[in-house]
């Protein structure tokens, strides 16, 4: 057939047909060794906030719905326990593990492989950047409607020198026109085919980042650069590992809220939850909302039930009690918790008797004495802590100590029961307006207070959340409602607040 090339004198020519990506891959790059770490296994593999580094990573872009499909390129010898890591936690999206090349060009060449062909969006990932956020690969793929190569990068702090082989300066560029380049990388998978089709022609081609390929050998293409985080760290070194734990422990998770009443009763109805703690505050909020919402909730306290946490046969008693009326337990929830301030030294031992046994021999106990119930029904146990566990306060020594204790406890335990399909959270409110608080402090503004039912209801998404491991940072949003109508605001990242630092007094989340 003839084309009919015949135009218009002022035609102009046509423009590049408009991208259309029949789908959007993640390519998690695990191929490293960690002999920088010093380690006998490859540092994607090392746990840090109870898990390891790549489950972390995927998880972030499981969840993200930009993403329709993960592989992850393994290193030699550990392809194995990937897929174990992947079946474990669920990942639906990763199609393949496969394992990496020797180098990352040869990595990136067996990922364009195994993606197949076809217009598609492909992002480029360190599986040692698990702190990547779903901002950062939301605007990776939106950026790529309108260029073919992204890269991720953030301002240097630092000035920048250039020296020669002597270890001198040669040059020190302008900080203002520098970057700190990070992952992911995002292409058209045209663009990147291309570059290194070219690249294979080259015997000098060595590249450690696929935008730098683009770069050399698809001059004229634009790269377009998206902001990314200083959380977004690549655990490299060793000081990178305590810095990753650190800011995970410091992270927040986000609980999903549910649609409406319909959808929360249709997740409780039929569920038996047992509180500890639960004769007022929030134990009595969360157990008034999960009843509404037809949960089967069974309230245990040491002024209603004369209930000890820290007492194992009491504990084991409420447990027998609500597991004989419903023939399950599905969540175990302890809000008990006890604030004795003064400086250590002058604190008598029954003091600091009391406040052990409540805050962490009774959350402990709790736990062992759940554990077997909630394997059953492949449950929850949600935990408290306070703002106080991120930094140790004077005259609270030995509270922040509990509560930062309660924070690795959780993260712990989540680990040494997902073999067994069981959940384990912590709640972190601020200071929340209870009865118990009201007599502590005296009346405060309503402004700065947290109602106990929005704690409550944030208490109640965790629940029916599929999170596990987490600190879920429950604090009012700037210019919210004064107390009694407030939402709860789970936030990406935790702030401190501030404590009161004179009397004597239980805390909020008590009974």
């Amino acid at each position: 057939m003839t084309q009919d090339r015949t135009t218009a004198p002022d035609a102009t020519p046509a423009g590049p047909a408009p991208w259309r990506p029949s789908r959007t891959v993640a390519v998690i790059l695990a191929g490293g060794t960690g002999t920088r770490l010093g380690l006998g296994i490859p540092k994607q593999l090392l746990k840090v906030a109870g898990k390891p580094i790549v489950e972390h990573t995927l998880a972030v872009f499981e969840a993200a719905p930009e993403i329709d499909e993960i592989i992850v390129l393994m290193a030699a010898g550990h392809v194995a326990e990937a897929r174990r890591i992947v079946a474990n936690a669920g990942f639906h999206k990763v199609s393949k593990v496969i394992e990496g090349g020797e180098t990352r060009n040869d990595t990136t060449r067996i990922a364009l492989d195994a993606i197949g062909a076809g217009d598609v969006n492909v992002l480029f990932h360190d599986a040692v950047r698990p702190l990547v956020s779903a901002r950062i690969v939301r605007e990776c793929v939106n950026a790529l409607w309108t260029y073919s190569a992204v890269d991720v990068a953030i301002p240097s702090a630092d000035t920048i020198i250039q020296v020669d082989e002597d270890d001198c300066i040669t040059d020190i560029p302008v900080r203002a026109t520098l970057r700190r380049g990070q992952t992911p990388q995002a292409f058209r998978s045209g663009t990147i085919r291309e570059a290194y089709r070219r690249a294979e022609g080259d015997p000098d081609f060595a590249a450690t980042d696929d935008c730098g390929v683009v770069l050399r050998y698809l001059p004229g293409t634009p790269i377009k650069v998206i902001d990314g985080s200083d959380e977004n760290i690549k655990v490299t070194h060793p000081v990178d590992v305590h810095l990753a734990d650190k800011l995970f422990q410091l992270a927040a998770a986000q609980a999903p809220r549910l649609s409406d009443h319909r959808s929360y009763t249709e997740e409780l109805t039929g569920r038996t939850i047992v509180v500890f703690g639960g004769s007022y505050g929030i134990g009595h909020d969360l157990t008034e909302l999960a009843r509404r919402y037809g949960a089967q909730v069974f309230p245990f306290s040491r002024s209603t039930t004369g209930t000890h946490v820290e007492r194992a046969e009491d504990v084991a008693a409420a447990l027998t009690t609500a597991f004989e009326a419903t023939g399950r337990i599905d969540h175990v929830v302890v809000t008990a918790g006890i604030l004795e301030k003064g400086a250590l030294a002058e604190m008598d031992d029954a003091t600091m008797d009391r406040l052990l046994q409540v805050n962490f021999v009774g959350p402990v106990t709790v736990a062992r004495q759940s554990l077997p119930y909630l394997r059953q029904t492949k449950g929850q146990l949600l935990l408290y802590t306070s703002s106080s566990y991120t930094r140790g306060r004077a005259r609270y020594a030995l509270y922040s100590a509990t509560k930062a204790a309660l924070v690795n406890l959780t993260q712990a335990l989540a680990d040494e029961w997902a073999d067994f399909g069981v959940r384990v959270n912590c709640v972190n409110p601020e200071r929340t307006a209870t009865p118990m608080r009201t007599r502590a402090f005296g009346e405060e503004p309503e402004h700065t207070l947290l109602s106990a039912e929005a704690v409550a209801q944030a208490s109640l998404d965790v629940l029916v959340s599929e999170l596990t491991g987490q600190v879920i940072d429950v604090r009012r949003a700037p210019g919210e409602q004064p107390v009694g109508e407030q939402v709860a605001v789970v936030p990406a990242q935790p702030d401190a607040h501030p404590v009161p630092t004179s009397g004597r007094a239980t805390s909020g989340t008590g009974w």
